[in-house]
């Protein structure tokens, strides 16, 4: 396992103070301070991430809990209608974020709000976030949209328009975490049920109909 660069601002700090504390004959507090960083350091944690099915598989973006799966329209992603898998972040969940596809970033944006939280119903509205478009080889466009929560004071997104990009290669991170929502065609397949526990990177979150099914043919 390793960790994201991220974390060492916030690790550093409380480590240097326990060492320090240790030096000077204070190790109640010593320990105190090492119990600090580990927890920080569990923030930014990033496992191997895993898949071996088909390739138009959608994958889950975070690990967290789905708090819903829901109609959506957002004209930033795709005019045509989508599925919100929205999920929900804890502070024991890890807190980066993988890309759910293959393919070519066509967007990147934040957007200003607030700091509710992240598991109102409204939060993904009126929170700050950003959002990150992927479209495949097939010219299908999939959503991925960091949310800030209560605790959460900044998005990081490694990605940048016209960057092409691999299913699980990591997208951001949410510093002390929040919601992750993913949004796809609403003529895919959902695969997974509110309730349900993502590994990002790992778990088939949707799939694309078979071209029957859609009414194509």
């Amino acid at each position: 396992m390793g960790f994201a660069r991220e974390a060492w601002p916030f690790v550093l700090p409380p480590a240097s103070a326990a060492v320090a504390l240790f030096a000077i004959g204070m190790p109640a507090a010593g320990a105190v301070a090492t119990v600090l960083a580990i927890l920080l350091l569990l923030f930014f944690r990033d496992p191997v991430s895993r898949f071996e099915g088909p390739i138009d598989v959608v994958l889950a973006p975070a690990w967290g809990k789905v708090l819903r799966v829901e109609p959506a329209e957002d004209l930033a992603i795709s005019a045509e209608p989508l599925h919100r898998v929205v999920t929900f972040l804890s502070v024991f969940d890890v807190h980066l974020q993988r890309a759910p596809i293959d393919g070519r970033v066509v967007q990147c944006a934040s957007s200003p709000g607030r700091r509710v939280a992240a598991f109102r119903h409204d939060a993904g509205v009126i929170n700050a976030g950003h959002l990150t478009v992927l479209e495949d080889d097939a010219g299908d466009r999939v959503g991925v949209r960091q949310i800030v929560g209560l605790l959460a004071r900044r998005i990081v997104c490694y990605f940048e328009p016209g960057q092409r990009v691999r299913r699980g290669e990591t997208l951001g991170l949410i510093k002390f975490g929040s919601r992750v929502d993913l949004l796809v065609p609403r003529r895919y397949e959902i695969l997974v049920r509110p309730g349900a526990r993502l590994r990002g990177g790992s778990t088939p979150v949707a799939r694309p109909t078979a071209v029957e099914d859609r009414g194509d043919v």
